[in-house]
């Protein structure tokens, strides 16, 4: 089996590194049952130790040594790389926060230490990074530009794409669409970026593919309001978004969400994208689109609690790269969410101005379809936790 070594920030109950890795080592829940793992988790690096840190435990049942640096859970422990694959979970632990709000995790600084390891013993792995690349575009780029210069298979991103979705929704490739909005709750970071991930990864399958993002705009409060009736974005797309969701109160979204967020993202084609943050009316995604004049909806359906399949299907996927050496679906996603997402909060930052984009010219096509998806609208009674 392919080896593959986990480095991790923090590895506690129900963290990324949980809900990926534990996988790995013990097999994924999905709508059909329990499939084993095809590669082993090999080593692991944990940057830092929770209180209910989950890392030693599992890793003395699955014989899986913990190293004291990156170098050294690559090399197990000797002068040259001996792992065909990386997780990289830079999420969670105590790091820390800047005055965008955003949180500071090492993931260059840790994919830094892989791709050196990678150039200096002339062999490159598959790797694979949770979420969004980085909280600035200069290392985002930087992670990207390296691993491409280093031939490394690279993919990125969140379980989102891999989700249930109720009603189904998939656009077909080419799909004419005018304006779409994603619909998210929680932080502006740690639940933007899922928001702004769910958008990409349906607006991607439009009519000639991502050309990229031309400006991007932040807006909160009573604004969001005020830029639907100043026609700015579209209220239908919100309606036909929420709709959907079977868990929100009754009644307007004004009444039970008094501080709104609003992405305004203006593709370099025309296209209006958006993301809506409404806490306090909903604790999930959903997206719609305006194709032709239609308008549709979904809601982007995660499992609520143990053992969150939805990453079942993520990390599937990525094990799918692992035995391939190619990745499933295109990592330029990722990097045009990480850009989209800096924009954004810097466009708060400054005073919700709107902020220029030309770095993001970022073009690529969407993939036809992806190894691993849900096949119903609902997880099924065979995702329950198999690890009590």
């Amino acid at each position: 089996m392919k080896r593959i070594a986990a480095i991790i920030t923090e590895y506690r109950p129900r963290s990324h590194a949980d809900v990926i890795v534990t996988k790995f080592l013990k097999g994924f829940p999905t709508d059909e049952g329990l499939i084993p793992p095809q590669v082993e988790i090999a080593s692991m690096y944990v940057d830092q130790f929770a209180d209910n840190d989950l890392s030693r435990r599992y890793a003395a049942e699955h014989n899986v040594p913990i190293y004291g640096s990156i170098p050294a859970a690559l090399t197990l422990g000797g002068d040259k790389l001996a792992v065909d694959g990386v997780l990289l979970i830079g999420e969670h632990g105590d790091y820390a926060w800047n005055e965008k709000e955003q949180h500071l995790y090492p993931r260059k600084y840790f994919l830094e230490q892989i791709c050196g390891v990678m150039a200096t013993s002339g062999r490159a792995v598959p790797v694979y990074n949770d979420k969004h690349l980085s909280y600035n575009w200069h290392d985002a780029r930087w992670m990207y530009d390296r691993m491409a210069g280093l031939g490394a298979p690279l993919m990125a991103g969140s379980s989102l794409p891999l989700g249930w979705r109720s009603p189904w929704l998939e656009h077909a490739l080419d799909t004419p669409i005018q304006a779409a909005l994603a619909i998210g709750y929680s932080g502006l970071d740690i639940y933007g970026f899922h928001a702004l991930e769910t958008l990409q990864c349906m607006l991607e399958r439009r009519k000639g593919g991502e050309t990229g993002v031309a400006s991007v705009l932040c807006l909160e409060g009573d604004a969001v309001w005020e830029a639907a009736e100043a026609g700015r974005w579209d209220r239908r797309l919100a309606e036909a978004a929420c709709a959907p969701i079977e868990r929100k109160p009754a009644g307007s979204m004004e009444e039970h969400c008094p501080n709104p967020a609003l992405f305004l993202v203006d593709y370099r084609d025309g296209t209006q994208g958006g993301v809506l943050m409404l806490n306090g009316y909903v604790e999930t995604l959903a997206y719609a689109a305006n194709v032709d004049g239609m308008i549709t909806g979904t809601e982007f359906y995660l499992q609520d609690g143990d053992p969150h399949s939805h990453f079942s299907y993520l990390s599937l996927n990525i094990q799918e790269m692992f035995l391939s050496g190619v990745p499933t679906y295109p990592v330029e996603r990722t990097l045009l969410t990480t850009g989209v997402l800096e924009a954004a909060l810097d466009s708060r930052y400054r005073g919700h101005v709107p902020v220029a984009t030309p770095h993001l010219d970022i073009a690529y096509t969407s993939y036809d379809s992806i190894p691993w998806r849900p096949r119903g609208l609902r997880p099924t009674g065979a995702c329950l936790n198999p690890f009590p």
